[in-house]
C-alpha cells in the first residue's frame, strides 16, 4: 500500500479522460502536486493510504474548470457607466492608462482570482487590461503586481500581455512623489515590457503563473492609399509573434470577427499555440484558416460581442477546430462563474438552430475542461482527472434541491449547478477551499482591499458620476 498526501473518496468522479469515464463511487489519490490514481473507491483505497481523506459522498468530483478569456482590471470596474457601453469603454480606457496603480492591479487580481476559486475555476486567462485596447504594459510593475496577487490566491493564471492599438505613442501615467506623471509610451517600450514580464514571471509560482502574448485584431479592409498602415501592422504583429515563438509562450487575440482570422493567417499569427477570442460572424475562409493552422477558438457566449454576432461553435467543432469557453469577465455585466457560461452556451446555439439536439451537455463540459486545456497547450497537465496530471480537482455538492435526484451527474453539473455549489477546490494538490471556506487567503481582507482600491481609483479620475443609474432605468423597455 502506497502512502499518499490526499485521498478523495466516495464521490461521483467525472474524469474527462479519453474514455470520458464517470465512476459512481470513485476516488482520486494525490501525491504532492499530481494525481497518482483514479478509479473505483474500493480499488484505490486498497492501494493507497492517505495522510488526509476527503469524503466526497453526494458530491461530483471533476477537473477544475478553465476560463480561457477574461480581463484583468475588470473586477473593479463592474457596471460602471450603468449600461452605456460607450461610457464604460471610455472610462475603462482612462482608468487602465492613467487611473490605476500597481496596488489597483494587485487588489483586482486577488478579487478576481478569489471569485474564480469559489466558483470552481482553477485556471483562468486574464488580459492585462481591456476597454479600447488599453494594455497596461508601459512598465512591468502593473503586470508583476497582478501575477503576485493571483499567486497568493493559489489558482493557475495565464496573463496575456501585448501592445495597444496604433497609433503610437500612447499616454500613460504613474503616481510618483505625490503627483501624477504622464509619459508617452512607444510600441517598442511595450514590446520590451512584455519580454521583461515573460523573463520574470512565466512559470512562476511553481508553474501556476504563465505569460501569453497578444496583439490587437486587425482587418484588411483598408484602401490602397493606407497601405502604410497595413505594413506597420504586419511589422508590429510579426514582432510579437516572433517573441512568442522564441520564448515558447502562447499567443492570443481578443475580438475576431468577419474575415479577421483569415487576415491573421496572412499576417502569420496563427498556429496550434494560438487561441482567438469571440470570433463572431466568421466567414468560410476564417473557419478554413483556423482548421488549416490548428488554431484554437475561445467562445464567450455571455459577452456583448455574442449579442452583436454569433460564434459558429457547432460548425467549428464539426470542422475539427478546438473550441473552448471563456467568461469575458467580469465586466461590465458578467461573472466569472463558468457554470453560467456553460448553460448560456448550451441554449445560445440551440436557440439559433431551433434544435435542442445541438451541443450535447458532455461537449459543453469538454469546452470548459479538456478542450480548454488543449486550447492553452496544457492538455498534458490539466483538464481531466488522470494519473500523472496536475491535481486540479473540484467537488460539487449535489445534495441540494436543485441538483437532486442523485443521477445523471454530467447533466446536473452543466444544466443546474452554479458556482455557489462548489464545496471543495484543490489546485496543484493543495486544498484551497474546503466546505466553502477558503484556506489560502483571508477573504475579508481581499474584499476590503478591492473596495479600498476601487474608491481610490474613482477619486483619482473623479469618476463618481459613473455610479449613477441612467435615465429610463426604471419603467422602460430600453435605456
Amino acid at each position: 500500500m502506497k502512502t499518499t498526501d490526499l485521498l478523495i473518496t466516495g464521490g461521483v468522479v467525472i474524469t474527462m479522460d479519453p474514455e470520458r469515464r464517470v465512476i459512481d463511487d470513485g476516488a482520486v489519490a494525490i501525491e504532492g502536486s499530481r494525481i497518482v490514481a483514479v478509479g473505483p473507491s474500493a480499488e484505490v483505497a486498497k492501494q493507497h493510504k492517505a495522510r488526509e481523506t476527503i469524503d466526497a459522498r453526494r458530491k461530483a468530483v471533476m477537473p477544475g474548470l478553465i476560463d480561457c478569456h477574461a480581463h484583468a482590471g475588470h473586477g473593479l470596474v463592474k457596471t460602471l457607466g450603468a449600461g452605456d457601453g460607450d461610457v464604460w469603454n471610455e472610462a475603462v480606457g482612462r482608468i487602465y492608462s492613467v487611473g490605476s496603480t500597481p496596488a489597483f492591479w494587485h487588489a483586482e487580481a486577488q478579487l478576481s482570482a478569489l471569485e474564480r476559486l469559489k466558483a470552481g475555476t482553477t485556471t483562468g486567462v486574464s488580459y492585462l487590461g481591456g476597454g479600447d485596447d488599453v494594455m497596461r504594459v508601459d512598465a512591468p510593475e502593473s503586470g508583476e503586481a497582478h501575477c503576485e496577487g493571483v499567486a497568493e490566491i493559489g489558482i493557475r493564471s495565464v496573463v496575456a500581455v501585448g501592445s495597444c492599438r496604433p497609433p503610437f505613442p500612447k499616454t500613460f501615467a504613474t503616481y510618483e512623489n505625490g503627483t501624477w506623471q504622464e509619459r508617452p509610451i512607444s510600441f517598442e517600450r511595450q514590446l520590451e515590457t512584455c519580454e521583461t514580464l515573460i523573463d520574470r514571471r512565466h512559470g512562476s509560482a511553481d508553474g501556476r503563473v504563465r505569460i501569453a502574448l497578444t496583439f490587437p485584431v486587425h482587418h484588411h479592409e483598408l484602401p490602397p492609399e493606407r497601405q502604410a498602415e497595413i505594413d506597420l501592422v504586419r511589422k508590429q504583429g510579426a514582432a510579437f509573434r516572433d517573441l512568442s515563438r522564441r520564448k515558447k509562450v502562447g499567443f492570443t487575440q481578443d475580438g475576431h470577427r468577419a474575415g479577421s482570422i483569415a487576415f491573421a493567417e496572412e499576417l502569420g499569427l496563427l498556429g496550434p499555440d494560438a487561441f482567438l477570442s469571440h470570433c463572431i460572424e466568421l466567414t468560410p475562409a476564417d473557419i478554413a484558416a483556423a482548421k488549416r493552422t490548428a488554431t484554437n477558438i475561445v467562445h464567450n457566449p455571455s459577452a456583448i460581442m455574442s449579442v452583436r454576432g454569433r460564434c459558429p461553435v457547432p460548425e467549428l467543432i464539426e470542422a475539427g477546430v478546438t473550441v473552448a469557453l471563456g467568461s469575458d469577465g467580469t465586466a461590465p455585466d458578467r461573472s466569472a462563474d463558468m457554470f453560467r457560461h456553460m448553460f448560456q452556451c448550451l441554449h445560445y446555439h440551440r436557440r439559433h438552430f431551433r434544435d435542442a439536439r445541438v451541443l450535447p451537455q458532455g461537449k459543453v463540459l469538454e469546452m470548459a475542461t479538456i478542450d480548454a486545456a488543449r486550447a492553452l497547450g496544457l492538455e498534458r497537465e490539466i483538464g481531466s482527472l488522470e494519473a500523472g496530471k496536475k491535481a486540479d480537482v473540484v467537488l460539487i455538492d449535489l445534495f441540494k434541491p436543485h441538483l437532486m435526484p442523485l443521477n445523471m451527474p454530467v447533466y446536473r453539473v452543466v444544466c443546474f449547478a452554479g458556482g455557489a455549489d462548489v464545496d471543495t477546490v484543490v489546485v496543484d494538490g493543495r486544498v484551497l477551499m474546503r466546505g466553502r471556506e477558503v484556506t489560502s487567503v483571508d477573504e475579508i481582507r481581499v474584499m476590503e482591499s478591492a473596495q479600498r482600491e476601487t474608491e481610490r481609483m474613482l477619486e483619482r479620475i473623479d469618476g463618481w458620476g459613473l455610479l449613477a443609474p441612467p435615465e429610463r432605468f426604471w419603467g422602460h423597455a430600453r435605456f
